[in-house]
């Protein structure tokens, strides 16, 4: 009994010896897994294991079937490999950032056409008479607005100010002094520079400044946020992998082939600590996301309420309707002021 299993071990281990025999005969295998992977050129490919004196990090006291420059390729490989799978883990989340920039946008162009077509049809409703020469300042308060949202170099006192300098002298000669006709352009521009000192409005101007800032900072803040977001992502797909990290991925994921052993994995673990080693600078943006995710939820929340957007751009029409009412009243005090300016 003892001699049979004594005879069982030695075939046992004649025959692995003879498989690891026949193995490191050929690198056929390796060959055509460098090849189906399209990992670099095959000139030069030993058919045979060889000795791998040459070699700088898939070193081995057995023979080897890599050569320097192979390693060379299996390198670059590995930093591709792991390049692929970054840009594949942040795909998900750049498409969703995206995806909500673009149709927050969207949404915002619409809400803009439609306020813009509630202030239109006011005039035509209320001021028949006035609406068409309203009508420009109506279209460039409003492109206005859009422009500050998405990213325009202009403050919303700048644009709600433009719009009533120029509202003012269709609002004049209408509904103030309503007698005059052919008012030349100079006539114009000078009703214009009087109106913030005769002040025709009211406080409705203000009150206007003060509900567009409070409305469209919080989104115009937010698009940028998205935006932002999405240039962040990008630079996780060009990161830069430094020496010791393009080895250790080397190591882990082609040293292996260089054996034979084409078909092994490394252990989860190992993978995690090669990973977490190659991305540890990356781990500094960590705090800043987080950061960043906590003020995309407070802009996300700022933009409802009292000031919230839809609400004072669908209902600015009842501002201007104020302002107009208000100027009705104080017409006559106001044609002395502005007589007087002259």
């Amino acid at each position: 009994m003892g001699s049979k299993s004594l005879l069982s071990s030695i075939l046992l281990f004649a025959v692995l010896m003879s498989g690891r025999g026949e193995h490191q005969r050929s690198c056929q295998d390796v060959l055509k897994v460098f090849q189906l992977r399209k990992i670099g050129a095959i000139k030069g490919f030993p058919e045979t294991p060889r000795a791998g004196t040459d070699l700088q990090v898939c070193t081995s006291k057995n023979s080897t079937c890599c050569t320097k420059k192979m390693e060379e390729r299996y390198q670059i490989a590995a930093k591709q490999d792991i390049q692929e799978v970054l840009q594949a883990s942040s795909s998900a989340l750049k498409f969703l950032i995206s995806h909500n920039a673009a149709a927050f946008q969207e949404t915002f162009e619409m809400l803009i056409k439609q306020a813009e077509n509630y202030t239109r049809t006011f005039f035509c409703n209320t001021y028949r008479n006035m609406a068409v020469e309203a009508a420009t300042s109506v279209q460039e308060f409003f492109t206005d607005v859009g422009l500050f949202v998405f990213g325009t170099d202009i403050s919303t006192e700048e644009f709600v100010n433009r719009f009533f300098d120029t509202l003012f002298p269709v609002i004049y000669n209408h509904l103030i002094n309503p007698g005059m006709t052919d008012i030349s352009l100079e006539y114009s521009e000078c009703i214009q520079m009087a109106r913030r000192e005769i002040n025709p409005f009211g406080n409705i101007p203000k009150i206007v400044m003060g509900q567009m800032g409070r409305s469209l900072l919080p989104s115009r803040t937010f698009l940028q946020a998205l935006n932002l977001g999405i240039e962040v992502i990008n630079t996780t797909d060009h990161l830069h992998f430094s020496k010791e990290c393009s080895r250790a991925l080397l190591r882990m994921q082609y040293c292996p082939h260089c054996q034979g052993l084409i078909l092994s994995k490394p252990c989860m673990g190992y993978c995690l600590n090669v990973i977490r080693g190659c991305l540890a600078n990356m781990a500094e943006i960590d705090l800043h996301w987080r950061g960043y995710i906590g003020s995309l939820e407070e802009l996300s929340s700022a933009m409802y309420g009292t000031y919230d957007i839809e609400y004072v751009l669908l209902n600015f029409h009842s501002l201007i309707n104020d302002a107009l009412m208000q100027a009705h009243i104080n017409g006559p005090k106001l044609s002395e002021q502005y007589c007087k300016k002259k």
